[in-house]
C-alpha cells in the first residue's frame, strides 16, 4: 500500500483545506493526472527521480518498481487512480507549496495533455481553489505554439489581467496562431520583462485590428499607427445592436471608451524609449515596472477582445 502522508512539514500558504477541496474535485472528473502518457511512472518521473525514492514494498529496491508493479502490472492492487495524493513520498497534501504546484503545472503541460479543452477545464479548477490562498497557475511560455504553465503569487493586478487574458484567448481559435503567440508572450513577460510585455500588448491590438479589416475587405496602409488602426476598425464595426434607444449617442460613448483603452496601450508603449534600458541610459536608469505591463495588457486584451467579438457577431453585409 502507498505510505500515508503525515502533516510533518512546515506550514504552507496553500492550506490543507484547499488541497483537500482541490483533490476532491479532481477525483470527480474523468481526467487522469498522467494524461496521454503511458502510465503514472512516466508522469511522476518527470517530477521525481523514482529510482532514488524508497519503496513501500520490500520486494522492490525503489519507488519505480513499487509503483509500476502495483499500478501498471497489477492495477487492482491499488485501484484508486488518485492514490498519489496521500502517498507520503510525494506528500502533496502536506508538503511544500512548490511540490504541489509543480504537480499541477505538469498535469497540463502540452507533453502530458494535448486537448486544449481539457487543459482549460483543469486550469479553471486549479485556479478557483488556489486563488483562495493567493496563488494562480498561468501561462509562462510556449512550446511549439502551445502554452506551458508556471505558478505565482496572486496580486490584485495579476488576477485582473489573468481574467482579461483568459477571455482574449477565446478568439485565437478563429483568429489564428500568431495572435495566440502574442497573448502567450505578453502574459509570460509581464513580471520578467515588462517592456517586452508592453510591446506585445500593442502588437496584439494592431494584429486584431488588421485581421478585422482584412477579413472585412477594408483597404489599409501598412504604415498606419495604432490609433489610426483602432479608429478605422471602430468606424467599420457597428458597436451597438440596432434598436437601442439613443443609438448614435451610445455608439459615440463606446467609441470614446475604446479610444481611451487604445490610448492607454499606445502611450505606455511610447514610454519604453525614455524609460527603457537602451539609448545610452545610465546604469541607474529604471525600466517600466510589472504594474505598467499589467495596465497595458489589461487594456489591450479588453479592447482587442471587444473588437473581435463585435466583428464576429456583426458580419459585414
Amino acid at each position: 500500500m502507498p505510505a500515508d502522508a503525515k502533516p510533518d512539514t512546515p506550514p504552507n500558504s496553500i492550506t490543507d483545506l484547499t488541497r483537500r477541496d482541490l483533490f476532491d474535485e479532481l477525483r470527480l472528473t474523468e481526467f487522469k493526472y498522467w494524461g496521454r502518457l503511458d502510465d503514472e511512472t512516466d508522469f511522476l518521473s518527470r517530477l521525481f527521480d523514482l529510482s532514488k525514492m524508497e519503496s513501500t514494498d520490500s520486494r522492490f529496491e525503489n519507488a519505480f518498481g513499487d509503483i509500476h508493479t502495483h499500478r501498471v502490472s497489477f492495477p487492482e492492487d491499488w485501484p484508486d487512480d488518485w492514490w498519489v495524493i496521500s502517498d507520503s513520498r510525494f506528500n502533496f497534501l502536506y508538503g511544500s507549496d512548490n511540490n504541489l504546484l509543480r504537480f499541477l503545472c505538469e498535469m497540463i503541460h502540452p507533453v502530458v495533455r494535448s486537448d486544449a479543452e481539457e487543459v482549460a477545464k483543469l486550469l479553471e479548477i486549479f485556479n478557483r481553489h488556489l486563488k483562495v490562498d493567493g496563488w494562480e497557475i498561468y501561462e509562462s511560455r510556449a512550446i511549439s505554439g502551445r502554452p506551458v504553465f508556471s505558478a505565482r503569487k496572486l496580486l490584485v493586478g495579476v488576477q485582473v489581467v489573468g481574467h482579461a487574458v483568459g477571455t482574449a484567448r477565446k478568439i485565437t481559435a478563429v483568429a489564428g496562431d500568431y495572435i495566440n503567440q502574442q497573448i502567450t508572450r505578453m502574459n509570460a513577460a509581464a513580471d520578467s520583462d515588462p517592456e517586452l510585455a508592453i510591446g506585445s500588448a500593442k502588437e496584439f491590438v494592431e494584429t486584431v485590428c488588421k485581421s478585422i479589416l482584412d477579413e472585412r475587405g477594408i483597404a489599409r496602409d501598412e504604415g498606419w499607427d495604432l490609433p489610426k488602426l483602432v479608429k478605422t476598425t471602430m468606424e467599420e464595426l457597428k458597436l451597438v445592436p440596432e434598436g437601442v434607444p439613443d443609438q448614435a449617442k451610445a455608439v459615440d460613448t463606446i467609441k470614446k471608451l475604446l479610444g481611451n483603452l487604445s490610448q492607454v496601450t499606445f502611450r505606455i508603449a511610447e514610454l519604453r524609449n525614455p524609460y527603457g534600458t537602451g539609448h545610452g541610459k545610465t546604469a541607474k536608469t529604471k525600466g517600466l515596472a510589472p504594474r505598467h505591463a499589467r495596465l497595458a495588457i489589461g487594456s489591450a486584451t479588453t479592447l482587442g477582445t471587444f473588437l473581435y467579438e463585435t466583428h464576429q457577431e456583426r458580419p459585414k453585409k
